[in-house]
């Protein structure tokens, strides 16, 4: 048996959905990385590693807000 505070295990199932949601839709869009043409657009210059990294904690913290809505 786990002596985890309840509220800190909701937290951390919360923060994992979150986590799920954001690894779909960065995966599924291209989120954050600003590299490649589609649709005959030409490209920005490709973002760096750690612009791509903050565009993708933004994208965390706002799938976090949207489940902690959810849950309230």
């Amino acid at each position: 048996m786990s002596d985890e505070n309840p509220l800190a295990a909701l937290q951390r199932s919360r923060d994992e959905v979150a986590l799920e949601m954001m690894k779909f839709i960065a995966v599924t869009t291209g989120y954050g990385k600003g590299g490649g043409a589609g649709a005959g657009f030409t490209s920005k210059s490709a973002k760096t590693a750690e612009e791509y990294a903050d565009a993708l904690l933004q994208l965390f913290e706002r799938c976090r807000s949207v489940i902690l809505k959810e849950k309230e």
